[in-house]
């Protein structure tokens, strides 16, 4: 009977768990204990190493910490009960993100949702929350938004009975003064909400709010700082400019873990562009220790983060982008070509009208027409035959693991002079000639000039900055191949297999 009993399949019950949704996701404990392990192994016979998750959920960072705690310091306090209270009351700490995974938290760490209650194991405790607070918080609102996350006062000022979604580690200027008093930590890590709707109430007008608590972890200077972060920060996201670039500049990163798709970290959540997780440590200055993670190999590299304004996640491709600038020394990248967004200040809620001046609106609408008072025509584009491309050529696909259609026949269109577009498309070219457009669709259909141009996207939307990496040849007088491209930027059969 004891030896059937130890066949049956007894499973974490943190594994089990349902996410909240795809911003707020529970994270596996072999995923955390794969973040531990990046921290120096002389952490756990610290006695006096402090832990915060400013982001509780489940509980699991902190249970894993203690149980590498409860073993690292056996020798220094070798009575269970003693060490268990001195880890539990002065070593770990979090802030939950609702009441509710207050609770739960509570109830995979101290195993009762109480602190002091009968079955914690903790007896060092005199109140309920223990070193697992939860404060509700209100949003503090400046025209029409809050001034710490941004929310929307349209969309989150409400009954007290709906959530807020206002998390106490970002709302507030001095994050040290959560726990009462100017508290030190040594580790900060976990896995923050990822998203709030600024108001048009689905996942295209979603704002991410994960940089602030990167952000806020960082003013209060601990030792390592280990976060899980949608991977879109790399060269995309509304608001990420200047997080990105900080991130890209601080010589602190010294562990940049890199998965293409969320599944693999997360199974069944699909979070697009995927995931990365990152060791910050304050006293690290130089390369940054990339890992790159897909259907299970990883491929490492060391690197200075900040070579590209954006992160490209292979090694390889930078060696491709290096050979193809050497060889187009002088020319100019593709994005000084392509359009800003609404080339003719026609948006996507422009009525069509019954005459006037033929546009292409989306896909579906094809070619109606707009007033003519109605079009800013700036670049002087209308006159000019025109390459148009999609705003959102792969919409939907959010797996970049998978092959990509950029672009196709069915997401570009050539513009004859007299006709424009609305935001749906962006003019990749413009010629006086229909062969010239023709030659630069011939361009920008070969795989090289889409590889380079991939390296660069990280989401469906395409704006002009996502063509920096593709040499603009200037002259479109000839058609254009893949053979005629790794000749002209001599690329060996292996870049060209990679490609």
């Amino acid at each position: 009977m004891a030896a059937e009993l130890k066949k049956q399949y007894n499973p974490d019950v943190l594994t089990c768990l349902a996410n909240l949704s795809n911003d707020e996701v529970f994270t596996p404990p072999e995923l955390v204990n794969q973040m531990l392990d990046f921290l120096p192994a002389a952490l756990w016979q610290n006695k006096h190493a402090r832990f915060l998750d400013p982001v509780t959920k489940s509980g699991v960072f902190l249970r894993e910490i203690a149980k590498r705690l409860n073993e690292g310091l056996k020798t220094q306090i070798p009575d269970q009960q003693a060490r268990i209270d001195h880890i539990f009351t002065r070593q770990l700490y979090g802030v939950a993100i609702t009441e509710l995974t207050s609770l739960l938290a509570r109830r995979s760490v101290y195993c009762s949702k109480t602190a002091n209650g009968q079955y914690s194991i903790c007896r060092g405790f005199t109140n309920t929350q223990g070193n697992i607070r939860y404060q509700p918080i209100s949003h503090t609102w400046q025209n029409g938004k809050c001034r710490f996350c941004g929310a929307s006062q349209e969309v989150y000022d409400r009954e007290i009975a709906l959530e807020s979604h206002a998390y106490e580690f970002i709302h507030t200027d001095n994050p040290a003064s959560i726990f009462g008093k100017d508290m030190k930590f040594d580790v900060i890590i976990g896995n923050p909400p990822y998203q709030l709707s600024d108001g048009g109430g689905s996942g295209s007008s979603a704002r991410p709010i994960y940089q602030w608590f990167v952000d806020q972890a960082k003013k209060l200077q601990p030792a390592y700082l280990l976060m899980i972060i949608p991977a879109r920060w790399y060269s995309g996201g509304k608001g990420l400019d200047q997080f990105r670039t900080q991130m890209l500049s601080d010589q602190r990163m010294k562990v940049l873990v890199d998965f293409e798709h969320s599944s693999e970290v997360f199974p069944g959540v699909d979070v697009a562009g995927g995931i990365c997780y990152f060791l910050w440590e304050k006293d690290h200055s130089g390369l940054c220790r990339v890992i790159n993670a897909k259907n299970g190999i990883y491929e490492e590299s060391f690197r200075a983060l900040d070579e590209f304004a954006v992160f490209i996640r292979n090694a390889q491709a930078i060696s491709i982008i290096h050979k193809v600038w050497n060889a187009a020394s002088g020319l100019t990248g593709l994005n000084q070509r392509i359009s800003k967004r609404q080339p003719f200040g026609i948006p996507t809620t422009y009525a069509p009208t019954q005459a006037g001046i033929p546009c292409w609106f989306t896909q579906k609408l094809g070619l109606l027409h707009v007033h003519a008072e109605d079009i800013a025509d700036t670049d002087q584009l209308l006159d000019k035959w025109k390459l148009l491309i999609a705003f959102a050529p792969i919409a939907g696909q959010t797996d970049f693991s998978k092959p990509i259609k950029f672009y196709s026949t069915e997401s570009t269109r050539i513009a004859k002079p007299g006709e424009c577009c609305s935001e749906t498309w962006l003019v990749a070219c413009a010629f006086d000639t229909e062969q010239e457009v023709i030659n630069f669709k011939s361009y920008l259909f070969t795989k090289t000039v889409r590889f380079l141009l991939l390296q660069h996207v990280i989401s469906q939307n395409i704006t002009r900055r996502n063509f920096s990496f593709i040499p603009d040849l200037g002259d479109y007088k000839t058609s254009y191949t893949d053979a005629l491209l790794m000749e002209m930027w001599s690329l060996s059969a292996d870049e060209w297999a990679y490609i």
